[in-house]
């Protein structure tokens, strides 16, 4: 089996260090390319050597049209504008789209979505397989649990990290949501400051911190009269993201033009637990 060319944008960040060691140290995956902004100071040099691993002989570049045309499958952990941007370069080179990318407003969603109809995209806020695992409870339970329980959403990461809250907190939230069958931006609450009132049946909180190295922390609290449920996902190193992009690149070989996400590449969109009660879930 002929191996998948691979290539990464935002090479030189911390998520893309982690994605060129995977990436490299996959039998069954090629490092075809590394791609930076051009006023990125890696530009030109050695995509291993600037991962901390062995030199690759693939260099960074800022060329994207030759990074395009060397890839099968690009993996993009980047800024929203440039993601976008890329989308649209890897479309002419009918390349398949593994996107990380958080941050992306509503207008940038149904663009990604369209770019879907030509070349397939697998879209993840989070692709950590414990972090997909977790969703998937949490829309499980909020099923089970009505609106008794209040739901909150707490998020913790490195003093770096821009966009507020996490991509994988509002994933969580709409979670909770799909599991209610409602619109989370009507009712999420992302900030108490100044509210002066009781909270609103059915809202669902966030709460945000930002502060040292922490790569990602995740609660979601259902409170309720007399007991709390969490479900809790704490990523300890960037590997767990990495490895789980690498999955989904291997999964979405020879796809049709799709917008994918972590559960088509888990198989969880295909599991069913109508047959479950609520007390045998909480065993499980």
């Amino acid at each position: 089996m002929s191996l998948i060319n691979v290539g990464i944008c935002g090479a030189s960040g911390k998520m893309g260090k982690a994605l060129i060691r995977a990436v490299a140290n996959n039998n069954k995956l090629n490092l075809a390319g590394a791609l930076e902004h051009k006023t990125n100071s890696n530009v030109g040099k050695d995509s291993g050597v600037i991962a901390n691993i062995e030199a690759t002989n693939v260099n960074i570049t800022s060329n994207t049209d030759k990074f395009f045309a060397e890839c099968d499958t690009v993996i993009d952990f980047s800024f929203a504008d440039a993601s976008v941007d890329n989308i649209k370069a890897a479309m002419t080179h009918n390349c398949s789209y593994v996107l990380g990318t958080t941050g992306f407003n509503e207008v940038q969603i149904k663009q990604i979505k369209g770019f879907a109809k030509s070349i397939p995209i697998m879209h993840a806020a989070n692709m950590s397989v414990g972090v997909n695992v977790a969703l998937h409870y949490t829309e499980l339970l909020s099923k089970s649990l009505n609106e008794d329980y209040d739901v909150e959403i707490h998020e913790m990461h490195h003093r770096e990290k821009i966009d507020s809250p996490s991509g994988t907190a509002l994933a969580l939230g709409n979670a909770v949501a799909n599991g209610r069958n409602i619109d989370l931006s009507e009712k999420s609450i992302k900030s108490r400051w100044g509210i002066e009132q009781p909270r609103k049946r059915g809202d669902i909180g966030f709460s945000t911190q930002r502060g040292g190295d922490v790569i990602g922390d995740h609660i979601v609290t259902f409170a309720g009269n007399g007991e709390r449920l969490e479900i809790a996902h704490k990523a300890t190193n960037r590997d767990v993201f990495a490895n789980g992009a690498v999955r989904a690149v291997l999964w979405l070989k020879d796809k049709a033009p799709e917008y994918y996400n972590m559960k088509d590449v888990l198989g969880l969109n295909s599991v069913s637990y109508t047959h479950l009660t609520l007390p045998t879930i909480l065993l499980v």
